[in-house]
């Protein structure tokens, strides 16, 4: 059984992830209307990735016999400057979770709880390779600067993204029930 501490910080992770795909969504949403589809795309899979964690760790609060607990979750940001604006905010955001992983394992060991350091060591790798992404996207819209016609390219490229189910043995994740 999950401890009180780390019960409280996995819920905590649980709400966190549900507030990312809230903000990821209202960016996709922002992206939409600014007529960049593609960017669109890439920011709708990123909420559909966030909330399939936000699932997998409700899904191991329950396996571990305590109880999920969700609260209310936040308004994003709804306005964004441009583009740039957008994934300033999804780096910085990105960077906000790595710590709160970070912090998790952390406690994980602290409390010889192997079981949860495991589980957590998969979304420490997971955070390597978002903010390397992140920060890909950023450092090409640098480079790009105000040419239309690159920002255009650039959201085509980010339009092939497709949504992965990160966790494809997980039932719940694949739209089938809890087993009883």
């Amino acid at each position: 059984m999950l401890s009180e501490t780390l019960t409280k910080a996995l819920n905590d992770q649980v709400n966190w992830e549900m507030y990312s795909s809230y903000l990821y969504l209202s960016m996709s949403a922002y992206a939409e209307n600014a007529s960049l589809k593609g960017t669109a795309n890439w920011l709708w899979v990123q909420a559909q990735e966030e909330m399939a964690h936000a699932i997998h760790m409700y899904q191991h609060i329950l396996n571990r016999g305590a109880v999920p607990v969700l609260t209310a979750i936040a308004q994003p940001e709804v306005s964004f400057s441009d583009l740039k604006d957008v994934f300033k905010k999804v780096y910085a955001h990105e960077q906000k979770v790595t710590q709160r992983i970070n912090n998790i394992a952390t406690d994980a060991m602290n409390e010889n709880d192997h079981a949860l350091y495991q589980f957590i060591m998969w979304y420490v790798n997971e955070q390597v390779e978002e903010e390397a992404n992140d920060a890909e996207i950023l450092s090409k819209l640098e480079f790009i600067g105000g040419d239309k016609g690159q920002l255009l390219n650039l959201d085509k490229e980010l339009g092939m993204r497709t949504y992965v189910n990160p966790f494809p043995a997980d039932a719940k994740l694949n739209g089938g029930t809890a087993a009883a």
